[in-house]
């Protein structure tokens, strides 16, 4: 199976080519780009700017930085341009001049982080890949309304105008360009260089040798008639033969000609009907009458036209098939033309013309726009390179212009370019294109189903209104290569969709799915990647169709698929077979055990949920899992895998070092033999989850390649565990799983087996405002100690504090206006100072709701050179230096330490200096560590001769090259850590600091969550049942958990009911099963499981309640099912309000828990209260509660005081009312106190 996430690294690493020399990138992605927009030249030729190669530095911050100081994890992209100055000699002569060459920023790119997300503005971020239809040609069907086929091709450009053939209901041929007005499609031809009517007849038509009799008149001559006496043209090719013209050639002799042969069955008479139909008789006339229904107003000048009309499309910047279209039309037209050119020619215009004729004559077919042949994937790379160009073009634009506004001697690349085009256009992609996703960090299922996403929406796809039943609907090519399973529910149902476990993206971006060879009625062992046309033309085996030891399949007749059918076949006629039962499915629906036994809607919903589990504070790894659990937990990057092979040397809760193992030869893989790995501890999740791993191995573990050293959030030894296995029963008990509700016991509670960890990040900015610096502080004015008890002497709450709703979390004060001062408050400030005043609290609080421990804080704060500053700098600076003079140390003994093991003891031959060619070491001289001491490998060259064994030199070459570069890393590190110390932390303007307080909060399972299974049998916790309450087992085992068995029949997800018996049976066996998807096991099996972990082959039991100890009726079914507790948690919801916001113009109080707002009193609420006649209840509600501004106010003192409450007033909606009926000019005047007549 590839790797889960190479749709989205290998797309962006072959966008950038940056690990290849300038010289060795392939023209793709970027390079692509620049080459497409480069060379720039003015309108007089004098100017080209020309693009020579780019180069990506590295970035400032790494991820854990960025992510921190709320930055963009970006690189500077800088390219090698190079000016040639021209001056003119002649007409179309041109001298150089001059050639300047510079390297020119072009702004900051985003990188892609090892897990395939984007670290924007500090927000981990993921650009989802988009399905959209395939450039090329496509024909298509409509029926009239009197039934009559009406046929029409499309030609959709990458970059251009879209052109369109169609047949109307009396079988003329138009053509439509750039979605304007119809014509006749001959005017076109025309237009093109086929400017007579013969001419455009014979290229539908064959030719014919007649004799010249009288039967000759009508016909239309191929080639020029000469007189091969005199030479003399008699008629021209292409002439209709009339009366007169007969006599001629008679006269001259002329026995036999080769004229058109227009046989009205060849075209269907559509080419005759569209000449008749043609207002044109030339090809003048057809470029005028194209170019005024293109530029309508312009005067038409033939020459302008003629130019508009190869602009319009054989112009390689104004029309781009790209290489995916031009293989479309090539496939589908049968035609050779080259993939690079991707302009339009007229083959392609005559292909199809003749195929729509082939249509219309009842052969061939019309295409599905749903195929995934004709439909394919934009990646992160593609969609990033069309941003690019953007920008570019952008710029060129401006670089025209500066190049005939500025002086010519002294103009420069750096004068010309302008970097700001360019980075805007890329920011506001990540910051704010529809595919650019804030990332989905609930769980690592959730992470990775994310970025193997694909979306029909976002800019050049569809939108929801729009989007038709048949565009969302499963099609038979999504086999193996979109999940027909996973998709959202709701408006975006079929629009957005999940790649299947084995899909590829192809060079192309049409999706491709693995499968086995089959020849001669046997199996190899050779894969192929197939796309959906190449599947189209085979016959493809189930991968459960039963195959002997020798690969040959068992059975005369196997059913098979061939497009959508699925015949029964013999072995002889399959040529391929599926490689895995899984490939169909997407990663989510793998993990659902038993998924063949599920409806599609309930394992739809079952995918969805998973993505929704929270990860528990103890992971338990499901007893019944599919094979697919460490998969997803390795490629989505939440565990920590051994990348060599080699002996845990040291582990600690936050880092493992792995002693390498060296390969056969006994070499090492590289320079040094440790590797290191710094876990992630207690980090917050874009979804407020806490992602901490833990080791797994221990001091003196041999370790291999790819194996598991430390779990990560919701991942148990390796495997994915989003969830908990708990003894289950179906049965009802007292009404309390009624409409499937969940009954839990208190032991789960008790136990923390649901319990999970959350992390909320507060941030306070103190910014520096007009009246004055805020400042974070203790002292605050109006606040009791009590309240500041837990905040150190800056004023930011201590670590491990215990926090709850309304605590100060961070003391901040801000400068009050300046009030004028009586003499006498001057006189007193004067003699007292600053009084407190002058200041109002403006400090950071916990929300309502807020319960947890404070667990991390940073502060971010600008610059102040003062004493303390520099010393602390001082003391960074000299920690940096001195962890990289060890880097380089140790990089150095590793290099020695190998060099000696090469060479220790033998005699070697001549070492020069480089520098000044002086002999270091004499020949002969025998290799010891003191000679190695002598040398400064610095200045030796690294081909250099050291003994006569030449393989051993290579290994020695290598070991001095690697060390150098690494060395050189170590330095340009500690370069920019002291650049980072010095300049100190980047801040937003007007923000002098910024301080984030980490709460972590422990949720235990409550009444109100929502839990679910793996197979969309979700439900809401209804009560906690005391242990000793719930029923118990013969053996006493109380049950934890009580589903109703009302949820499983008409829901048809049998699944839970599968997994529940065999997980009974793993418990009891004391070990974790796996039964992959569409080849699980039977009923047969789970039976054998049952009776060899000595339970009932039913799978029930006798229950007894705990409460009276009677034994139930019937027996219950009960065993190990898997649950989730999933990211709808009742406390988030939770929401209560006296007083709070209002709205500034109705003066209504807000709504939603965001907001802190109430519960809207609607319309029919109160017709509610009317129906019962409750006025004055219904009185207070429209008034007092809500809008009546002065009302409420007396009410709450009223309330406070305990007085009677007064009348209410006039609701403030009224006055707007008034004020709206104002602004339509009706004079609406509320009069006091007198009566209305």
């Amino acid at each position: 199976m590839p790797n889960l996430l190479d749709i989205q690294i290998h797309s962006y690493n072959g966008f950038l080519q940056r690990d290849l020399l300038p010289s060795e990138r392939t023209d793709h992605g970027l390079q692509a780009v620049f080459n497409s927009i480069f060379p720039i030249t003015d309108a007089h030729n004098l100017f080209s700017l020309e693009f020579v190669d780019y180069s990506i530095g590295t970035p400032k911050y790494e991820v854990e930085e960025c992510l921190e100081r709320g930055t963009t994890y970006a690189a500077p992209l800088r390219a090698t341009l190079r000016l040639v100055a021209r001056e003119k000699l002649g007409d179309n002569e041109f001298r150089v001049k001059d050639i300047v060459e510079q390297t020119v920023f072009l702004g900051e790119l985003p990188l892609m982080t090892d897990e395939g997300t984007f670290i924007i503005n500090g927000s981990e971020r993921v650009i989802v890949s988009q399905l959209h239809r395939s450039p090329g040609v496509f024909f298509d069907e409509n029926i009239h309304p009197n039934g009559k086929r009406l046929f029409s091709a499309r030609i959709i450009p990458y970059k251009g105008a879209w052109l369109e053939f169609s047949l109307d209901i009396n079988d003329i041929m138009y053509v439509h360009i750039d979605r304007k007005r119809k014509l006749p499609v001959s005017t076109f031809l025309r237009a093109l260089g086929y400017s007579k009517s013969e001419e455009i007849l014979w290229m539908f038509h064959d030719d014919k040798e007649i004799k010249v009799d009288e039967e000759t008149v009508g016909e239309i001559t191929l080639d020029d008639v000469v007189d091969k006496k005199t030479g003399e043209v008699i008629a021209e090719a292409f002439t209709t033969i009339s009366e007169e013209l007969l006599e001629a050639l008679v006269a001259k002799k002329v026995k036999k000609l080769r004229v058109i042969d227009v046989n009205p069955e060849d075209d269907a008479g559509v080419m005759s009907n569209t000449l008749a139909k043609d207002p044109c008789d030339n090809d003048e006339e057809a470029l005028s009458r194209i170019y005024s229904l293109l530029r309508p107003g312009d005067p038409p000048n033939i020459e302008t036209a003629r130019g508009l009309l190869e602009r319009q499309f054989f112009s390689p910047r104004r029309y781009h098939l790209g290489d995916v279209g031009r293989y479309r039309m090539n496939e589908r037209l049968d035609m050779n033309i080259p993939l690079d050119f991707t302009t339009l020619c007229i083959e392609d215009f005559l292909k199809v013309i003749r195929y729509i004729i082939v249509l219309f004559k009842g052969e061939g077919y019309t295409d599905d726009i749903d195929h995934l042949g004709n439909r394919r994937v934009r990646s992160v790379g593609e969609l990033l390179g069309n941003q690019f160009s953007i920008g570019l073009s952008r710029m060129a634009r401006t670089i025209r212009e500066r190049m005939s506004l500025r002086d010519s001697d002294q103009l420069t690349p750096h004068d010309l370019v302008n970097a700001r085009t360019v980075s805007t256009v890329v920011q506001s992609f990540f910051g704010s294109s529809q595919l650019s996703q804030f990332l989905q960090q609930t769980n690592p299922l959730d992470e990775l189903t994310h970025k193997r996403r694909l979306s029909a929406l976002g800019p050049g796809g569809l939108t929801r209104d729009r989007a038709g039943f048949e565009v969302r609907d499963v099609h038979h090519t999504h086999y193996g290569r979109i999940c027909p399973i996973e998709t959202p529910e709701g408006p975006n149902i079929g629009l957005i969709a999940s790649l299947s476990t084995y899909a590829k993206v192809n060079p192309f971006g049409f999706l491709e799915t693995p499968y086995r060879r089959v020849e001669g009625g046997k199996v190899g062992e050779d894969v192929e990647y197939l796309t959906a046309d190449q599947e189209d033309k085979q016959v493809v085996a189930q991968a459960n169709a039963p195959v002997d030891t020798r690969g040959s399949f068992e059975g005369d007749l196997i059913q098979v698929r061939r497009r959508a059918d699925y015949p029964i076949v013999p072995p002889g006629e399959i040529g391929y077979m599926d490689v895995s039962p899984c490939q169909l499915v997407s990663a989510a629906a793998a993990l659902i055990p038993f998924l063949e036994h599920d409806d599609a809607n309930r394992a739809l919903m079952g995918s969805n949920m998973q993505r929704q589990a929270v990860p528990l504070l103890r992971t338990d790894a499901p007893y019944v899992g599919t094979g697919m659990e460490r998969k997803v937990a390795v490629d989505s990057k939440a565990v920590v895998a051994a990348a060599h092979a080699g002996t845990v040397s040291y582990v600690s809760a936050d880092r493992i070092i792995i002693k390498r193992r060296r390969n056969r030869s006994g070499e090492l893989v590289g320079l040094t033999d440790e590797d290191i790995y710094d876990l992630t501890k207690f980090k917050r999740s874009n979804q407020d989850m806490c992602i901490n791993q833990k080791p797994i191995v221990k001091t003196g573990d041999r370790v291999e390649e790819g194996q598991v050293l430390a779990d990560g959030a919701a991942t148990d030894r390796g495997d994915l565990a989003l969830g908990a296995n708990v003894l289950c029963a179906f049965m009802s008990w007292n009404g309390y799983n009624f409409e499937d509700a969940i009954i839990v016991s208190e032991r789960l509670t008790k136990k923390d087996i649901f319990t999970s960890i959350h992390i909320e990040e507060f941030e306070l900015q103190v910014r520096d405002t007009k009246r004055g610096t805020e400042e974070i502080t203790r002292e605050i004015p109006n606040v009791s100690e009590q309240a500041v008890a837990n905040l150190d002497e800056h004023g930011i709450i201590r670590v491990g504090a215990e926090v709850g709703s309304g605590d100060i979390l961070v003391g901040k004060v801000t400068p009050k206006g300046e009030t004028e001062l009586s003499p006498e408050e001057r006189l007193l400030r004067a003699i007292f100072g600053e009084k407190a005043g002058d200041v109002r609290d403006a400090s950071l609080k916990a929300p309502p709701g807020m319960d947890g421990v404070v667990m991390d804080r940073k502060v971010f704060s600008r610059k102040e050179r003062d004493e303390k500053t520099r010393k602390a700098d001082r003391e960074k600076s000299n920690a940096a230096r001195k962890d990289a003079a060890d880097r380089i140390r140790s990089i150095e003994e590793s290099r020695n330490e190998q060099i000696l093991a090469l060479i220790d003891g033998e005699r070697i031959n001549t070492i020069r200096d480089f520098e000044d060619d002086s002999v270091v070491i004499r020949s002969g001289t025998v290799f010891t560590e003191k000679v190695l001491d002598r040398l400064e490998l610095k200045k030796h060259r690294p081909e250099e001769q050291w003994v006569d064994d030449e393989p051993t030199n290579r290994k020695i070459a290598r070991l001095v090259e690697l060390s150098l570069d690494l060395e050189r890393q170590a330095e340009d590190e500690l370069e920019r850590d002291l650049e980072k110390i010095q300049r100190g932390d980047e801040l937003p303007p007007g923000i002098v600091q910024l301080v984030k307080v980490y709460v972590a909060r422990k949720r235990k399972l409550m009444v109100g969550d929502k839990m679910a299974g793996r197979h969309g049998n979700k439900g809401v916790v209804s009560i906690i049942v005391p242990e000793e309450d719930m029923p118990y087992m013969p053996d006493g085992t109380p049950i934890d958990i009580i589903l109703n068995p009302l949820g499983v029949p008409s829901r048809m997800n049998l699944g839970q009911i599968l997994e529940t018996h065999l997980g009974w049976a793993a418990h009891a066996l004391g070990k974790h099963v796996a039964t992959p998807v569409f080849d699980g096991a039977s009923l047969e099996e789970i039976r054998t499981a049952l009776t060899e972990a000595g339970l009932p082959d039913s799978g029930k039991s006798v229950l007894f309640d705990g409460r009276t100890g009677d034994r139930f009726d019937k027996e219950v079914m009960v065993g190990y099912i898997y649950m989730l507790k999933l990211s709808h948690l009742v406390s988030d919801k939770m929401h209560a309000r006296s007083i709070g916001p209002y709205s500034l113009v109705t003066q209504q109080p807000l709504g939603g828990k965001a907001q802190f707002g109430g519960q809207r009193f609607g319309e029919m609420e109160v017709w509610a209260l009317e129906a019962y006649g409750a006025a004055h209840l219904l009185q207070e509600m429209l008034t007092v509660k809500s809008d009546d501004v002065a009302g409420r106010s007396k009410i709450y003192e009223a309330i406070v005081k305990g007085e009677n409450p007064p009348e209410p007033g006039v609701p403030e909606s009224f006055n707007v009312l008034v004020k709206e009926l104002q602004s339509l000019c009706l004079d609406v005047i509320l009069e006091d106190g007198q009566a209305a007549d």
